[in-house]
């Protein structure tokens, strides 16, 4: 049993004990849970000391809130003295519960990085350019048209003495391109392909580490590899401009604050005084791969006592710190392993290994007796053609990861600064045989903690939410890119904006998007128009319909999701300014102007949207939207302004697009799907305009046609419209194209096209065809808020008021799901037996349901055995056909009821 609101989860800028904390005022937030129903936090105190002891004293604490009452969003700003740089604070929160007695309390803490420009010494540094060799490594075929050499990965060391005790080291560290750090010899940290992947030319992030332990009295050498990553290496499809986009080779930065127990405190910076070298990655790429020779190992090279005469001094390349931020979010991290299921010989030396699962990072591979110089090739793909990697659609990108053998007994190969997209993995140049157990898949992504599960009594609807889960692991590392693993892997705003709403169900994604957020801000150009992907690289066009609408649309998620107020601070100007930009150019609403390139309903299937339909649809949410924000941000004027121009862009829709029986213009799924969720529509013509749409589902037997846009809006809207049996349907089509399509041919993610492979046709054209795409798995926030029925009401934040409707339908006899929101826990789910169906809800401490049980006989509900009018914390609020609407208080339930 829980005791009495208990908070857990507690978080400090939306991150668990964050070391190296760039915000001067950070946010306090925490979750509660209870044991009891009806129970919601009346009071809580914070309080902040620089000791754990201190929250005991009164006199040693640095800020104390007192009692007051909870915040109308679950963050809380610091508002204590002026926080000291490198510092770590400890606080507390304490509950209190409606009769006035104190509850539980949890402590957690949080430690700043260096928060002024002063506080550093360090320089970037790196080999000097004029002694680096560079190689064009081997070619494996001719899908690459390589413009420049790969160049060696740096090593770089600095030796120094450390005389007495030490009682706090910590190192503050980043790189332009990619580092892994190493004091003494051991690793510093579990961060993957750090710093990450912002625009370097505005922001480049530090990292902080607690090396206290590693460090020793005497002797000791601090240590850095490097490589070219996004900095230097190539990014996305523009080969040949790559070189271009931010730097030539990777820099180094670091700098390193020891104190003693004596109160003295040494610095070790970057500067001339560390020493280059080089070490056995020949190259490494994250699009090209990584070739390592072991017979080229530096060994010892990061510890005490190997001789670096032969090494130059490292070269200062650069002073200038002014882009330098602290990270923001959670790093890149491994975050599960997969042994192979099989290895199949193919003949010539070549064995292919299935991992079972389409993912994303890199394989570590074991290798038994091979001699010195012996050359093994690593080659990655998505899919099989005919028994052999269908590699085509990876286009420019190699994929490819080289190992040459030291000659040792056993040697264990694993690469460093790549990662791939695959499931098969292709081993050449081991003569003997190739185990299963040798070969392991390295899975990264960024570490968003997982918040949610969705689970069905239908395995291929399950099989649909792994797909999806999946998909997002693949493609959120350091950026919401597109695809894991051709040429591109870019930062696409459509695609990011129509997912996040499932992304925030399956996972933690405050933090990773709200800094990302800040790269689509400040890619705006100066007209207004936000770009098609960020940061902004490679893809030159922007300001295209709900692409650059995703500038509005994150910020607003972000702040209804997380009740995350900074982020529409930070952002409102630029939502505005685009807002504006549409405006400007097309200033009869209706958005005719290509001002930028126009994707409309992408990968639609056998239709076409009037991209006009489609475009000013979304200057209308657009609009609609900004004007939610300024009044949240309390710009009345702003507010007021905006909600007319909503209000003529939706006449004005309505007068271009919509006829006198309801019908959309084009009348595709997509067009009445955006009329209806974006509520252009007047009220008479609504029942109509969803009739259209459900006859045109029918007419199709059953089928989808929608694209990126059209889809996470499909059964959503039919089920809010009285159809959703036919959203049913659309869930648990086999045939082509649907979901289940792609399941039935053996899909592990969800594939960027519907038609990526068919019966028929095979593989689509290989110029763009990914299996790993997030974009049509947007239909998961269905299954959590409709089909399990876990949502909140339109006026909501953060869940504070949730909105739960379990849809029995289908072939489904039971649904369920469970959801970490800002204020706790939520679970909603249902089961059918013998003519009745069960469900059962949890309501979290300081929120409030409202429940929809779907039932024939309202009078024969019952709540524990209860009649609901009889059961604690139930209210009925009203009934109509087929349901009862019962309000709740924080607590569980489980209701009965004929269905």
């Amino acid at each position: 049993m829980v005791p009495s609101l208990t908070p857990y989860g507690l978080t400090c800028e939306l991150l668990e004990e964050p070391l190296g904390l760039g915000e001067p005022r950070p946010r306090l937030s925490w979750r509660t849970a209870s044991g009891a129903r009806g129970e919601a936090p009346a009071a809580y105190r914070l309080r902040v000391a620089a000791r754990p002891e201190d929250l005991d004293d009164p006199a040693r604490l640095l800020w104390d809130t007192d009692l007051v009452e909870p915040p109308e969003t679950p963050y809380v700003h610091y508002d204590g003295p002026p926080l000291q740089s490198g510092t770590r604070y400890h606080w507390r929160v304490s509950l209190w519960d409606a009769a006035g007695a104190p509850s539980g309390e949890a402590t957690s803490w949080f430690e700043t990085g260096l928060l002024h420009a002063d506080d550093w010494s360090a320089a970037w540094i790196g080999p000097d350019p004029t002694l680096v060799a560079v190689a064009d490594p081997p070619r494996d075929d001719d899908r690459t048209e390589r413009t420049r050499p790969l160049a060696p990965c740096p090593l770089l060391r600095r030796a120094f003495r450390v005389e007495g005790e030490v009682v706090r080291a910590r190192v503050y560290v980043s790189a332009r391109g990619l580092y892994e750090l190493s004091v003494n010899g051991r690793r510093v940290g579990d961060h993957e392909l750090a710093p990450g992947w912002t625009d370097y030319h505005e922001r480049v992030p530090y990292q902080a580490h607690d090396v206290t332990e590693l460090l020793r009295e005497g002797d000791n050498v601090i240590g850095a590899t490097l490589a070219d990553g996004w900095w230097s290496g190539y990014v996305g499809f523009d080969a040949r401009r790559q070189a271009l986009h931010y730097g030539t080779a990777p820099q180094f930065l670091a700098q390193l604050v020891v104190d003693h127990a004596d109160g003295s405190r040494r610095v070790v910076a970057t500067d001339g005084a560390w020493r280059a070298g080089q070490g056995p990655l020949v190259y490494s790429d994250l699009l090209m791969g990584e070739r390592h020779d072991a017979r080229l190992a530096a060994t010892g090279w990061d510890a005490p006592g190997f001789d670096d005469r032969g090494w130059a001094p490292a070269a200062v390349l650069d002073r200038d710190l002014s882009a330098l931020t602290a990270s923001a979010d959670r790093p890149v991290r491994v975050v599960a392993e997969l042994p192979a299921v099989s290895v199949t010989p193919r003949g010539d030396g070549r064995h292919i290994a299935d991992l079972g699962q389409n993912m994303v990072g890199r394989v570590r591979l074991t290798l038994r007796g091979l001699p010195r110089g012996a050359a093994v090739r690593l080659r990655h793909a998505e899919m099989l053609d005919d028994g052999e990697l269908y590699l085509d659609n990876l286009r420019t990108a190699e994929a490819t990861d080289h190992y040459v053998a030291a000659g040792e007994p056993v040697e264990v190969f694993e690469p460093r600064f790549t990662l791939h997209g695959f499931r098969y993995v292709e081993v050449s140049g081991v003569p003997g045989p190739l185990r299963a157990e040798d070969v392991t898949g390295v899975v990264l992504m960024s570490d968003t903690p997982a918040t949610g599960e969705f689970h069905c009594s239908d395995p291929m609807v399950t099989q649909l939410q792994a797909n999806i889960v999946w998909g997002q692991r693949g493609n959120f590392v350091a950026v919401p890119t597109d695809c894991p693993q051709r040429d591109e892997r870019l930062g696409w705003l459509a695609d990011a904006q129509v997912f996040l709403p499932t992304a925030a169900r399956n996972a933690d994604v405050a933090a990773f998007f709200a800094r990302w957020m800040r790269d689509v801000v400040g890619a705006q150009d100066a007209g207004g128009a936000f770009p098609d992907v960020a940061p902004k690289i490679c893809v030159t066009t922007e300001g295209a319909p709900a692409w650059g609408d995703a500038g509005v649309i994150i910020p607003w998620q972000l702040y209804r999701l997380y009740g995350d107020v900074r982020v529409l601070e930070r952002s409102y100007d630029a939502m505005a300014a685009w807002v504006e930009h549409v405006r400007r150019h097309n200033p009869d609403l209706i958005w005719r102007e290509r001002v930028g390139k126009h994707y409309g309903d992408w990968l639609q299937i056998g239709v076409e949207t009037p991209r006009d339909v489609l475009a000013t649809a979304y200057f209308a949410r657009s609009a609609q939207l900004t004007a939610q924000a300024a009044a949240v941000l309390g710009r009345k004027d702003d507010a007021a302004a905006l909600a007319e121009l909503h209000r003529s862009i939706r006449e004005a829709f309505v007068e271009a697009f919509v006829g006198p029986d309801g019908r959309v213009a084009g009348g595709t799924q997509t067009a009445y799907l955006l009329a209806l969720a974006f509520d252009l529509l007047p009220g008479h013509l609504v029942p109509a305009a969803a009739a259209h749409l459900a006859a045109d589902v029918e007419a199709r037997g059953r089928h989808l046609t929608t694209g990126f846009l059209g889809v996470s809006l499909l059964c959503p809207v039919l089920t809010e419209h009285g159809h959703a049996d036919l959203a049913y349907a659309l869930l648990h089509q086999e045939d082509f194209p649907s979901w289940c399509y792609s399941i039935r041919h053996g899909a592990t993610t969800i594939w960027e096209r519907w038609d990526g492979w068919t019966e028929e046709g095979g593989f689509q054209s290989a110029n763009m065809n990914s299996f790993n795409h997030y974009a049509l798995g947007s239909v998961g926030d269905w299954l959590y808020g409709r089909v399990a029925g876990i949502d909140q009401d339109s006026g909501s934040v953060a869940y504070r008021r949730l909105l739960l409707r379990p849809t029995v339908g289908g072939r489904l006899s039971w649904a369920r799901a469970h959801q970490e929101t800002p204020y706790g826990r939520v679970a909603c789910g249902w089961r059918l037996e013998d003519g009745h169906v069960t469900v059962e809800v949890s309501v979290p401490p300081g929120a409030t349901a409202v429940l929809h049980v779907p039932t024939r006989d309202a009078a024969a509900v019952r709540e524990g055995g209860l009649p609901v009018e009889a059961a604690e914390g139930v209210r009925v609020a009203g009934e109509w056909r087929g349901v009862l609407a019962v309000e709740l208080a924080s607590g569980d339930y489980a209701f009965t009821a004929p269905l």
